[in-house]
């Protein structure tokens, strides 16, 4: 693990919500919370893998987020991730999903490196 991955050290990005992400039993195509979990998920894992050695990775242990808002299909949404705790291997992000100025999730996903 690299000194840049450090707590404070963040990470972001921007997804687009598709048709196939929203749940079937819905009539309105909505942001699921499995896909969600997804989107946060990935954005940890690709955020702090450039910072890692060349055999480590990291992968999801634990994660706790509330879905506090609906986003339609064709709107973004922004995930952002902090770290803000870590163990040894274990990194732990605060979390929180927007769109434009409504919050659609906060809470916290924990990741392990591993390999190396």
């Amino acid at each position: 693990m690299s000194a840049a991955i450090e707590v404070g050290f963040s990470v972001s990005d921007t997804h687009r919500v598709t048709d196939e992400m929203s749940p079937p039993h819905l009539p309105n195509k909505v942001l699921s919370t499995p896909d969600m979990v997804r989107l946060i998920e990935g954005t940890c894992l690709f955020g702090v893998q450039p910072h890692l050695a060349e055999n480590q990775t990291t992968v999801g242990i634990h994660i706790c987020v509330s879905h506090e808002a609906a986003v339609a299909s064709g709107e973004d949404v922004v995930v952002s991730g902090e770290i803000s705790e870590i163990d040894r291997r274990r990194l732990v992000f605060d979390i929180k999903v927007s769109h434009g100025d409504t919050l659609i999730s906060q809470g916290t996903h924990q990741r392990f490196i591993v390999g190396g």
